[in-house]
């Protein structure tokens, strides 16, 4: 597997992954899928403000995964925090490909200068909380019941690490 950055023409792949987390997982509180236009879009914003997205392939050259980060908040405050987002496709889960994602998206939000990452995790998903735990994520809140999909009411945790623990306040 190589990790590299995505391109306009890994878009339909990305929908794929996308809309399976949406139709078969509590990853996304989302009850219906997505468009190659919706991935467009969210592909020329991230670009835009200069956000990566990061893209896993296997040796046959398909993508099997991504990863992503943008703000946190849109207010200046929050400009040194962003949110990310793993998503790996069904048939290679398990394999280690969610962290080397998350791994290879931390080094891209130190370079691009960020203090916190933050991850909202639905409190199920314990396979997620624990490789982010591994990672040296915190859990920093936990919200019962804020969402609901499939009939059945979510809980939310909030996790955090500290790119820069060394840093002062701008």
């Amino acid at each position: 597997m190589i990790i590299r950055d995505a391109t306009p023409a890994d878009l339909p792949a990305l929908v794929d992954i996308y809309n399976d987390a949406v139709l078969n997982t509590t990853a996304i509180w989302m009850n219906h899928c997505v468009d190659l236009a919706n991935r467009e879009a969210w592909f020329a914003a991230r670009s835009q403000q200069g956000y990566p997205i990061l893209v896993a392939e296997d040796a046959a050259g398909r993508v099997v995964g991504y990863s992503s980060f943008g703000d946190w908040r849109p207010f200046d405050g929050f400009c040194y925090s962003v949110e990310h987002s793993v998503y790996v496709s069904p048939d290679v889960q398990g394999k280690g490909l969610g962290k080397r994602l998350l791994c290879a998206l931390i080094t891209r939000a130190r370079a691009a200068n960020k203090h916190m990452m933050v991850a909202a995790i639905e409190s199920g998903n314990q396979t997620s909380i624990a490789m982010h735990l591994r990672l040296g994520f915190t859990i920093t809140g936990q919200m019962p019941q804020v969402g609901c999909k499939f009939g059945q009411w979510l809980d939310l945790t909030f996790m955090q690490l500290n790119l820069s623990p060394e840093r002062s306040a701008p």
